[in-house]
């Protein structure tokens, strides 16, 4: 493997996982920079499932080592919800502002001892003979009453998610200080782990 091509036209993803895996030595290409335009429907039940479907298209339109991940917000007192659909949970053009409103919306008089919520993240690697691993990442916190901090554009529970142990929201922590500790983060550390051990990264 000399490059690998990320399942996504968010340049602020790619520029992420540039910076992790440079040690490695390898290209990291958005979807568009490989010149795949199209998504594939994201219908799977689980992070799992969708994270897959998106790097396995990826390989097919390529025939190259595909990345991908698929995230969401999981709340207690909501049975788990949104989950999966956590960016569509509250119509499909609500924006970032309607998430937050929705979801604050849906825990309307829900103590705060009762308001626990975790993040999670599969990353996915396929490989273009088609096999297939998958990294997860949890992190346990709780949705507060209010939002707090500083906005960061598609990523709109920032603002209302505090993880265990720290008394800010991500929203209120800086990019560092948020990917130390991030679902995503922990992913894709376990990705570069994994490509640090194999035998297929070559420089």
């Amino acid at each position: 493997m000399h490059r690998l091509i990320f399942a996504t036209h968010n340049q602020g993803k790619v520029k992420e996982m540039r910076a992790l895996m440079e040690r490695l030595g390898l290209e990291i290409l958005s979807a568009d920079e490989a010149g795949v335009h199209e998504d594939p429907t994201e219908d799977g039940a689980t992070f799992e499932e969708n994270a897959l479907k998106k790097a396995r298209f990826i390989v097919e339109q390529t025939g190259e080592w595909a990345v991908a991940d698929d995230s969401g917000i999981m709340i207690d007192a909501l049975d788990g919800r949104p989950g999966v659909h956590t960016a569509r949970w509250a119509g499909e053009n609500a924006g970032d502002e309607g998430l937050i409103r929705h979801a604050l919306e849906e825990l309307k008089g829900v103590e705060e001892r009762r308001r626990g919520a975790s993040f999670h993240s599969v990353v996915a690697l396929v490989s273009p003979g088609g096999e297939a691993w998958a990294f997860e990442g949890v992190l346990s916190g709780r949705i507060t009453v209010l939002p707090r901090g500083t906005p960061r554009p598609k990523l709109p529970y920032d603002l209302i998610f505090q993880p265990s142990g720290s008394d800010r929201t991500f929203a209120e922590m800086s990019d560092e200080e948020k990917n130390a500790m991030s679902h995503r983060g922990q992913a894709f550390q376990k990705l570069k782990t994994f490509l640090s051990s194999q035998r297929v990264v070559h420089s």
